[in-house]
This record gives C-alpha cells, sequence and structure tokens, in this order.
C-alpha cells in the first residue's frame, strides 16, 4: 500500500529508489522514473507569485530531456533564471569504478541521476550529489567531485561555510561479525555516517551513526528488531541540520539529525561524541528538521507505516513543531496539507518561512506548494514534461534568507553567458 489506500499509479521502484540511495535507478528503464499522476490538471506553476524577494532553487528530473536539472526561479513571477545541466556521465569517467562506486555508469548515468538537494554557496557555485558529492561552476562545468564514500539526501551549512552530508561509509565501521562486508549497492549493510566538509570538498569530520547509537547505549536499537531477520538499513538518515548560535536547549556545532527508519529525530554534539536529546512519536518515517528559533524545531513528517500489505501514509503528511520550553508537540496548518492532500510516503521537505508561510515539496508526486501564513494555498507546481507525464523532484530549496538573496544577486551579476 502507499498514499493511504493502495500503490496507485506510483511504482513501488520509485519508492525503492528514493529511499535507498545505494541502489539507485538500478537496471531500470527510464519510464521507472515516471511517477503518479494525482493532478492531472496542473502543470508547471498555477496561482499567484510571492510578494517578497525570494527564489527557489528547483531540482526535478526533466521528462523532456531525460536528465535531472536545477533551475533557479524566481517567485516573484516565475520566470527561469538560470539552468543547471552538468554532465553526469563525464564525471563519472573520474571516479574509479569499485567497491561503492563499481555500478556508478549502470546507477548513476545521465539518464538516471537527480542533483539531489542542491546548495547555492557563497562562492556562486552549485553542490549537489549523486553518490560522489559535486560542486560545479555557472556554466555547470565540475570544481571538485568528493568520492570517498557514497554521499546522499541532504546539503546543509554551518556558520562558517562547513557543509553537513550524509554518507554510507565503506568498508563498514562495525565487526564484519555483525554487519558482513557486502558493499551498498549490493544489499550490505548500509553504515549511514554524518560527514562535516569544508567548502572545497575536504572531509574534516565523519562519524557513524550506528557507533553513535552503540556508543551511547542504544546498540539494542540497531540489531533486536522483531524475528530474527537482519536489519540491512535500521538508521536510514536523511537529513543533517547544524545548529548555529548558542541557546539553552543547545550549542554551536551540535546537529540535528533525522533517522528514517527509527522514526526519530536526535540532537547529537559531535565534539563529546554525545546524544543531547532524542524525539519518537508523533512522527513517523520523517524528513526535514529545522531549527525555528532558539527552543522550537519543524519535521517534515511522512506519517507513512509499514502495515500488512506495505508502506502506506496513513493519513496525510504534516509539519510537526515540538517546543523545548514545553516538551510539546503540536501539528502546523495541518488542515491545509489535508485539504490539498498532500502524502509523499518517502522524501518530502517542508520549510515554516519567518512570516508563518510555508513551503513543501511532495517529492514522489513531482508537486511542490507554498501556502500563505493564514493556510491559504498560494501556488503550485507539477514537474510534467511535454509527454505529460510526471516526473519526481529532488528536494527543491526555497531561498528566502537575506544572505541566500544577496547569493542569488551576486551569482546572477557573474554568471557569465554561458546559459543565455
Amino acid at each position: 500500500m502507499l498514499g493511504g489506500k493502495s500503490w496507485g499509479s506510483l511504482p513501488k521502484t520509485a519508492l525503492f529508489l528514493a529511499e535507498i540511495p545505494s541502489n539507485i535507478k538500478k537496471a531500470l528503464h527510464i519510464d521507472d522514473l515516471v511517477v503518479g499522476d494525482r493532478f492531472p490538471l496542473l502543470d508547471g506553476f498555477k496561482g499567484n507569485p510571492n510578494l517578497n524577494e525570494s527564489y527557489l532553487l528547483l531540482s526535478r528530473y526533466d521528462g523532456n530531456l531525460k536528465e535531472g536539472i536545477v533551475e533557479l526561479v524566481d517567485l516573484r513571477n516565475f520566470k527561469v533564471l538560470h539552468t543547471w545541466n552538468p554532465d553526469i556521465e563525464e564525471f563519472n569517467k573520474l571516479v574509479e569504478k569499485t567497491d561503492e562506486f563499481k555500478h556508478i555508469d549502470r546507477d548513476n548515468n545521465g539518464s538516471r541521476s537527480m542533483l539531489l538537494h542542491p546548495k547555492l554557496v557563497k562562492d556562486l557555485s552549485l553542490v549537489f550529489s549523486t553518490a560522489p558529492l559535486m560542486k560545479i561552476d555557472a556554466c555547470s562545468a565540475l570544481i571538485f567531485q568528493n568520492q570517498h564514500d557514497i554521499f546522499h539526501h541532504s546539503i546543509e551549512t554551518e556558520f562558517n561555510g562547513n557543509m553537513w552530508v550524509p554518507s554510507h561509509s565503506y568498508p563498514q565501521t562495525l565487526a564484519t561479525k555483525k554487519v558482513g562486508r557486502k558493499i551498498p549497492s549490493d544489499l550490505g549493510y548500509n553504515d549511514d555516517s554524518i560527514v562535516k566538509l569544508s567548502s572545497d570538498g575536504k572531509i574534516l569530520f565523519e562519524k557513524s551513526v550506528s557507533q553513535i547509537f552503540i556508543e551511547n547505549g542504544l546498540e539494542y536499537l540497531l540489531f533486536s528488531v522483531g524475528g530474527t531477520k537482519f536489519d540491512l538499513d535500521p538508521i536510514h538518515i536523511n537529513d543533517i541540520q547544524p545548529v548555529n548560535f548558542d541557546g539553552k536547549f543547545w550549542r554551536k556545532g551540535d546537529v540535528f539529525l533525522s533517522l528514517r527508519h527509527q522514526s526519530m529525530v536526535m540532537l547529537y554534539r559531535p565534539s563529546t561524541n554525545k546524544i543531547i536529546w532524542k524525539g519518537t512519536g508523533p512522527f513517523f518515517h520523517q524528513h526535514d528538521v529545522d531549527i525555528l528559533n532558539d527552543h522550537k524545531i519543524s519535521i517534515f513528517n511522512n506519517n507513512s507505516k509499514d502495515f500488512v500489505d506495505g508502506n502506506a501514509v496513513d493519513g496525510k503528511n504534516e509539519i510537526i513543531i515540538y517546543d523545548f520550553n514545553t516538551n510539546e508537540y503540536s501539528s502546523y496548518l495541518k488542515e491545509s496539507l489535508i485539504k490539498n492532500d498532500v502524502r509523499t510516503p518517502t522524501q518530502g521537505r517542508g520549510d515554516v518561512l519567518p512570516n508563518g508561510d510555508l513551503f513543501v515539496e511532495e517529492t514522489d508526486y513531482g508537486r511542490t506548494l507554498y501556502f500563505n501564513a493564514d493556510g491559504s494555498l498560494r501556488w503550485t507546481h507539477v514537474n510534467r514534461a511535454d509527454n505529460q507525464k510526471v516526473y519526481p523532484l529532488g528536494w527543491s530549496r526555497i531561498l528566502y534568507a537575506d544572505e541566500d538573496i544577496q547569493i542569488v544577486k551576486n551569482f546572477m551579476d557573474s554568471r557569465g553567458k554561458c546559459n543565455d
């Protein structure tokens, strides 16, 4: 089951690929990237543009080009200002085809790659992951490609410009007698790790999340699942959110971790290797933890559960707010998400803006939504190709903070003519 009641027209392969990056698009045809068409009357942007200056880094699979691209969109008029379309197959030629990357030409070629969670950084380059972590310039030329391990899911920057990105450690850091030694793409144990990198791609810190569990007395969560089946992917980290200021409940340098297969959000202190706080309960298979202020965080609750017939969204997605002051959870603009039938089973993003507006990416169905603070729907975007089929998204990012807007302006002033 999927999406509440049935698989519908979203293929099971889409679910598998979206949430197991080490098996991206393995032995699939291009049409397997087509997602369910739940919005047959919608195509592109529909609705009212934003009044305040803001931009969208729209990461999507282009069904016309049959490639993953990123578009910089001005949300005041929905105009595409710039497009990045890197030559992934040329980049793959630079990768040694061993260990985790031995199948990269099959699994991550140009027609099977998404440019995941793109980040426009201060030096005006674009960072994203497809398996290696990549940085490209305005003309989509490669600046660096880090292939230390398979990188996946989110890319976030801390106050000093360093980046936090999840990866799969290989060889696995746990003993062979516990997890074996198959590589991730051959269905070995996914030893999810957190990695901090400098802006030029050098690794500054890395730590296995499984080791964090073991060293903080939580090993039972890795190896004591019901029955006798060995769990290859007990953690499944999908977001690392760095803490950039000191507060009552955290310190600068801490990180929030979203651990999908634990239905857990964790506050971890790398400097002491200590878990400061962990939250479970009112969210299931969640994604995208964000810091709202000095005592609140938001969590994108997929609300998907493993029932007898498979993974299903039990109702609709939610934006969950946790208040550290009161130790209470609440649901933000819940009725708006219900009214608009927001229910991506996997992936998904939700950003609560300082003015109370809400940005949501319904990744598995190729739809993006923007709600006003009063809950009314301002605009939507559906990633439909000329063949009228809908294709998935790749963790788009809304840019609204003053620093991000200035980066966009600097980029537009200096990008040259490669995209004109």
